[in-house]
């Protein structure tokens, strides 16, 4: 997964080895990028209430020279983000109803491209790790995030063993199905806005029994980052009915690429006991038993036969 020198890549990367006060930057840009990149040093740290000094020292962090050359690199990013979404709002105003499809498919790409451009692949790659790694692996995905949970867990499958999905919204379900995690395990929690306050807990009793927490979330200030080790993100945008999911399933499929080429002769033979199963056990008939139906050949336990 290639990965472009941009500004929030560079922030996502380095976000879970900042500082307090450097962090509080960060989130600061995050939400009101377009109100900081008129900021001097000294500007920028009074609305977030840490020093000038350590704006600087945020913007080194980076990798740039000084804070000029990092509020360069800001106005760059932002100038794009607008022209970005100005041309989306202009296609959408001058868009018919036979130009929805091009204009949900464009916004969908849009998505795609925001998301390779601000991925971590160290965190790609060490969440992969991770996942082969642990003894068992908890999905947690719920409400409109339980398909994306769905999809991981049924190729992971393919990938590995002790998997469990979570997707129940009944709290105490939640944690019946987690009791027994521990530090040899892996939590790997998806939530979108509006953020799930019961995958969060999940992801905090993970954290507290030292099992490893993945979160895959819209950017690495979501709360949903609070307790995990390793920050995935993935664009997500609402329109008129729904969030689009596109960029986050793509980010799943990425991550089961690349475990089951991590995998191959694993996968391979589950595959060949998957397609020995359903040559033994297929039934394409009326899914209804009949107990009356000799036919059926059905030996019960405990049964004497008779000649």
């Amino acid at each position: 997964m290639a990965v472009k020198n941009d500004l929030m890549a560079r922030i996502n990367a380095d976000y879970s080895r900042m500082s307090k006060g450097q962090k509080w930057i960060a989130n600061y840009i995050a939400d009101y990028y377009d109100q900081a990149v008129f900021m001097t040093a000294a500007q920028l740290g009074r609305a977030v209430g840490v020093s000038e000094s350590t704006a600087v020292r945020f913007a080194m962090s980076l990798g740039y020279s000084g804070y000029p050359a990092f509020r360069r690199d800001l106005e760059d990013n932002v100038k794009n983000r607008l022209m970005e979404r100005q041309e989306i709002k202009s296609q959408n105003k001058r868009a018919g109803k036979s130009q929805i499809l091009a204009q949900i498919l464009e916004s969908d790409r849009h998505q795609l491209e925001e998301t390779l451009r601000q991925t971590d692949q160290n965190a790609f790659d060490e969440a992969v790790d991770i996942i082969l790694s642990a003894k068992n692996v908890y999905i947690v995905g719920l409400g409109a995030s339980a398909p994306l949970a769905m999809y991981l867990v049924s190729y992971l499958r393919l990938v590995r063993d002790d998997i469990h999905i979570i997707t129940s919204l009944n709290t105490s379900e939640i944690f019946e199905q987690m009791i027994h995690i521990g530090s040899k395990d892996t939590l790997f929690g998806i939530s979108f806005p509006r953020y799930s306050m019961r995958t969060l807990k999940a992801m905090e009793f993970a954290n507290a029994r030292s099992a490893k927490v993945i979160s895959l979330t819209d950017r690495v200030t979501s709360p949903m980052n609070l307790y995990s080790s390793c920050n995935l993100t993935a664009q997500v945008e609402l329109n008129e009915i729904a969030q689009s999911l596109v960029a986050p399933m793509s980010l799943i499929n990425a991550l089961l690429v690349a475990m089951a080429r991590k995998r191959k002769s694993a996968v391979a033979r589950q595959m060949k006991t998957l397609e020995e199963l359903v040559r033994e056990y297929a039934f394409d008939g009326i899914d209804e038993l009949n107990p009356s139906d000799d036919s059926l050949g059905m030996d019960y336990p405990g049964e004497v036969k008779h000649a």
